[in-house]
């Protein structure tokens, strides 16, 4: 649902950077925002930005205790304390803060939200009575307040209440909450309703698994295996819609999305949670998640979510901690194994993970995520006969004729072109292709290779520009164009292109390489013989770095007709 909610996340932005000043700041505005910072708050500081959430939220606290009447401080340390997942001690200082700012829509949410889950129908309304339309706060508190409403029985008053959102980019995620509120409170406008959100969203398994278990509670089982076999032909898969299926298929009914007020709640958060993690502010996005698990505590996507998020701020214990706490009868608990063993290799385990993924797929011979976990590993670890006979099972699962299917060949193909085996890498790209003509990845990888080999220039020069024409910025496919110039002699052409590379992705020891031997071949010298003193300092591997201490001493052959004068 990250879509719903993308023409709010520069107002998000904004009203977080007015309520904790630092989230966007660099350490100069530090000093600016908190004139006499001390050593707690800067370190709470440091660490929510990389998710350290119990430091920050201890750090902070104890810095919002010596500056009490520092609403700034207050707001920071009430946001780390929640992004920890300690909701009794944010009631505490929430209470606190409204004393100092009656008006904090952050703390209002809270207490409201601590209300819905206490089922304090009326209190919730009451807390956020007197919110605008200001800003997401407000608008996350008129839909909490309509949930509220739901809970009172009033369906008609919630639905009144979400039609003055209705417009400004929240159609979608409107009309999904209007859909789950009717299922809640059964009301037989939830069909319609349901069907409205899922064409808005038809390949998002979460939203398949929505409309599908509308329609098996409602006698519906042809539509929803329709829907099923629809989401299931694009090669798509999911635990839940996997489910579904089977309960349906069994004739049973497959339970309701969200049985429960806070259940249907938990979901206002997850989607604004995930919208803002994605957008980078993961600190921020943590706030939210949390409020959402907190209202359902058995939301297992709230939880991978969260631990997604500390995986990226490189936390693998603390992700491993969650997903180590993911029940064993869980949907998810063969993705939250598999991502376990993912992180150990993250930690330096690479041995062990690969163990740890072999036992996966040996105990459970279909699960398609093992399996290209473990390829990938056995591609990283240089084992690329593995590799590809991995991601041959993984083809041999989905059957190779899905659009989607086209990463899987292309993974095969790149274990078989670095195992030695270009014809039958070279056919897996092409097959790539075939399922999906405009993936970049692709494109750049086969038009790369056959410019190495100087077979199917044009083509290939082609391939990289489409490449280049989807992903301007990715610094690597940009080189590949700048290569192709080169390896066909433009080699004015390849500089400019080369020097864009670079700037895109700097100190990479291939594109420095590939930028001194065309500044060479144009008479630029002394730059070349800069260019390549990089390689031979930044390239860890030392494969670039040999070749590149060589033309440090001797410079490239000649060829004919090229400019020889030093710059």
């Amino acid at each position: 649902m990250t879509c719903f909610f993308r023409p709010l996340i520069r107002t998000i932005l904004i009203v977080f950077a007015t309520f904790f000043p630092t989230t966007m700041a660099n350490s100069q505005n530090l000093s600016f925002q908190f004139s006499t910072p001390s050593g707690s708050f800067l370190a709470g500081q440091e660490a929510f930005s990389g998710l350290a959430t119990t430091i920050a939220a201890d750090s902070l606290l104890q810095a919002a205790l010596a500056q009490s009447g520092n609403a700034g401080v207050m707001e920071r340390s009430f946001a780390a304390l929640i992004a920890d997942g300690r909701i009794a001690d944010a009631e505490i200082m929430a209470k606190n803060m409204l004393e100092l700012a009656p008006n904090s829509s952050l703390a209002n949410l809270v207490l409201a939200t601590i209300a819905l889950k206490e089922r304090r129908y009326s209190s919730v309304i009451n807390q956020l009575d007197d919110m605008g339309l200001a800003d997401f706060v407000d608008i996350s508190a008129i839909i909490l307040r309509a949930w509220a409403r739901v809970g009172q029985s009033r369906l008609d008053k919630a639905m009144g209440e979400l039609e003055e959102l209705d417009g400004g980019g929240l159609s979608d995620f409107i009309v999904f909450h209007k859909a789950l509120m009717a299922d809640v409170a059964g009301d037989s406008s939830a069909i319609e309703l349901a069907r409205i959100s899922y064409e808005n969203e038809p390949f998002l398994g979460r939203m398949v698994e929505f409309y599908t278990r509308v329609l098996g509670n409602s006698g519906l089982n042809k539509a929803a295996l329709t829907v099923l076999d629809d989401f299931e032909k694009e090669g798509l898969s999911h635990p839940s819609v996997g489910f579904v299926r089977g309960e349906i298929e069994a004739g049973r009914l497959p339970g309701k999305y969200a049985a429960t007020v806070t259940e249907g709640a938990s979901e206002l958060f997850q989607g604004i949670g995930v919208a803002l993690g994605r957008d980078g502010s993961t600190d921020i996005a943590l706030v939210f998640l949390r409020l959402g698990l907190y209202l359902n505590p058995d939301a297992d996507t709230i939880s991978l979510t969260i631990a997604q998020f500390l995986e990226d701020a490189h936390r693998y214990e603390a992700a491993n901690e969650i997903y180590r706490s993911i029940d064993e009868d869980s949907l998810f608990k063969s993705d939250a194994i598999v991502r376990i063993a993912q992180n150990m290799d993250a930690l330096g385990d690479r041995p062990g993970a690969i163990e740890r993924l072999k036992t996966i797929v040996f105990e459970e011979p279909e699960n398609l995520e093992a399996i290209t976990a473990l390829g990938n590993l056995l591609r990283l670890d240089e084992q690329f006969d593995s590799s590809a006979f991995a991601f041959s099972r993984a083809i041999a699962l989905v059957g190779g004729d899905h659009p989607r299917d086209w990463r899987f060949f292309y993974l095969r193909g790149i274990a078989n072109e670095r195992r030695g085996a270009w014809p039958a890498a070279e056919k897996d790209f092409l097959r790539a292709l075939e399922l999906n003509p405009t993936q970049a990845q692709v494109l750049n990888y086969l038009g790369y290779s056959w410019v190495e080999m100087g077979i199917n220039l044009d083509q290939a020069l082609v391939m990289i520009e489409q490449a280049v024409s989807t992903n301007p910025q990715d610094g690597y496919i940009v080189d590949s164009l700048g290569w192709a110039q080169f390896q066909m002699n433009n080699f004015d052409v390849a500089v400019v292109i080369l020097e864009q590379a670079v700037r895109l992705s700097p100190n990479d020891p291939e594109i420095n390489d590939h930028l001194g031997d065309a500044y060479w071949r144009v008479g630029r010298r002394n730059e070349a013989r800069f260019q390549w003193s990089i390689v031979t300092s930044v390239d860890k591997s030392g494969d670039i770095a040999a070749e590149a201490l060589v033309k440090l001493e001797n410079g490239l052959p000649d060829i004919a007709d090229q400019p020889s004068s030093d710059s």
